[in-house]
């Protein structure tokens, strides 16, 4: 990703009116977040920090991050050493991906200290280490021992020490005398592959960019750095210095792709491009919807293991039931048995191994041959097959009630699952848990004796201008359609396909069509088909809905449905 070490630096130039500013909050989002509140002369601003391998970066951030309610270890640890104190200067080594934050804070004794964080960007290194006034390292976020790099290890007690660090230009000062020099050096490479290598702190695109624009689009390499090319390519560097341009490109679906501190024009038509006004605002941005993602799932990753097992068991469950329905189907031919038994009594003795005898039930009395079991009387052979008759017809009794309870509680499941898929807070998740603790799949040990407060269904407005409600999970959908909507609203859901119940509050006026295929999209995008296009939706007055007494949340019954089939619409857009 493109947070190389010249975007770093216009970062932390972003960062100098926390300068002077004291700590108010420490809190940690995720394992590998940490989010930090300053006072400052100019308000209370937010240094949102992530030594994610994938989402690494530093910068402030608008956004309001959930956080857990109890917080980690080393969350405690930084309130213990930084709590209300004072940032007194942000440095960086020339263009390295390493910021360093120097704090005046106190001790436990109240006596002044110096304490660093250092914040790396280095991929899956990155980390954020705490530092005393000795240089020795006090912990840090992700700790690092011999077995996973023997190179540089980062422990509590060691003496910190910065990361290996080649010998490169920096471009924001070097000449073109400079480029030749440490060129000639250098193996025959790709040209933009070559900037990487001679250049410190710039990213894959940046050098990609330069090159593109020095050779108009041409395929060039190291050896072709010369006259003209050399100059062009110098211009390029000269003018970003300067530039701040802060881009990003998104492909055509919409999905933001990468980003830099200057204009991005290499893609053409193949990119869009998104401008932000800070470097910031552009990372706060780029990365909202990946981490929020990613943060849930880690939060809700014990719940996606439980309902995955539970699921498959299920399923196992139902395929063996299947298979002794399948079995039992042969009842009637154990009647058939003992009826023709018991209608040639008198011609069977203690001893027979089978017996043939015509077959009256079928026409043309055809003759069929029985097996008899020799250790018993005539009766009792007739007896054992009319008692396998009873045995086989019981069990599909039996199994035809388990399978259709096994269907439910497998369609219940995976509307569990989808309802997980669509989560964004802890909240949400929590609401889940109680769920399932409720319905027996969790030990109510595991559940917090404070259930979250739940959140209001979502709600949406039409282009005609009804209100649309959305369920949140199974017990809202069950709210929302016995509690909340009038008999006269419509509901709406995905037909066969586990999603969320949607309510269009009518107000006891006719709907026009486009709000319900407005409604109907947005069902079907809050469903596991929300990736399909024409997906079916039905359609019915709430009136015509009902929940059967004993059923799994969420589960409803209803008659004289319309289907319509729609393309799912995000509302959020």
């Amino acid at each position: 990703m493109a947070l190389d070490g010249a975007f770093l630096s216009i970062v932390k130039d972003e960062l100098s009116p926390l300068i002077g500013g004291r700590v108010d909050k420490i809190s940690q989002p995720s394992r590998e977040e940490i989010l930090i509140a300053f006072r400052t002369k100019g308000g209370t601003e937010k240094l949102f920090i992530s030594a994610s391998a994938g989402s690494a970066r530093v910068h402030i951030t608008k956004k309001n991050i959930e956080n857990p309610k109890v917080p980690p270890m080393f969350c405690m640890l930084l309130r213990k050493h930084l709590g209300n104190g004072r940032l007194l200067n942000i440095r960086q080594d020339g263009l390295e991906r390493i910021l360093y934050f120097d704090f005046e804070a106190s001790t436990e004794l109240g006596d002044m200290t110096n304490i660093t964080a250092a914040v790396e960007i280095m991929g899956r290194c990155s980390n954020l280490v705490l530092i005393n006034s000795e240089g020795r390292i006090i912990d840090s976020i992700k700790r690092v021992d011999a077995e996973m790099s023997r190179e540089r290890m980062v422990l509590p007690n060691m003496v910190y020490s910065v990361p290996p660090r080649g010998d490169r230009l920096d471009f924001r000062s070097c000449t073109k005398e400079d480029i030749l020099k440490i060129s000639e050096t250098m193996p025959e490479a790709e040209l933009s592959k070559h900037l990487i290598r001679i250049f410190e702190g710039i990213s894959p695109i940046v050098a990609r960019e330069w090159t593109d624009a020095a050779s108009g689009g041409a395929d060039v390499s190291k050896s072709d750095l010369h006259g003209g090319l050399l100059d062009r390519l110098f211009g390029e560097i000269e003018k970003s210095r300067a530039e701040r341009d802060f881009t990003a490109v998104k492909d055509k679906e919409g999905m933001l792709k990468d980003f830099s501190f200057i204009n991005i024009r290499q893609y053409g038509n193949l990119m869009d491009t998104v401008k932000f006004p800070s470097a910031c605002e552009l990372l706060d941005n780029f990365y909202e919807e990946r981490d929020s993602v990613s943060r849930m799932k880690q939060r809700s990753q014990d719940l996606y293991k439980l309902l995955t097992s539970t699921s498959e068991r299920i399923a196992r469950r139902l395929a063996n039931q299947r298979e002794e329905l399948k079995t039992s189907a042969d009842r009637e031919k154990f009647k058939l048995y003992g009826d023709l038994l018991s209608a040639n009594l008198y011609r069977l003795e203690k001893g027979m191994g089978s017996v043939t005898v015509e077959n009256y039930f079928e026409e043309n009395s055809p003759q069929i041959t029985i097996k008899l079991d020799p250790r018993l009387s005539p009766s009792k052979n007739m007896q054992k097959y009319y008692g396998e008759y009873r045995k086989a017809d019981t069990a599909e009794k039996i199994l035809t009630e388990q399978i259709a309870k096994g269907e439910e509680e497998l369609a219940y499941i995976d509307s569990v699952f989808d309802a997980l898929t669509r989560t964004n807070s802890e909240d949400e998740v929590n609401e889940l848990r109680a769920e399932l603790s409720e319905q027996g799949y969790i030990r109510s040990a595991k559940i917090k004796s404070k259930l979250p407060k739940s959140r209001p269904p979502l709600e949406f407005i039409s282009p005609d201008g009804f209100t649309i409600l959305v369920g949140r999970n199974n017990k809202q959908n069950d709210q929302l359609t016995t509690k909340l909507a009038d008999k006269s609203d419509i509901w709406l859901h995905v037909k066969n396909i586990t999603g969320s119940h949607v309510i269009i509050r009518t107000g006891g006026k006719e709907v026009p069509e486009e709000t319900i295929r407005y409604a109907a999209g947005i069902a079907a995008f809050h469903s596991r088909a929300k990736n399909s296009s024409q997906v079916p939706v039905d359609y019915v007055p709430v009136k015509l809905v009902r929940k059967p007494a004993g059923s799994k949340p969420g589960m409803v019954i209803f008659t004289g449905n319309r289907t319509i089939y729609v393309t799912p619409i995000d509302p959020y857009k």
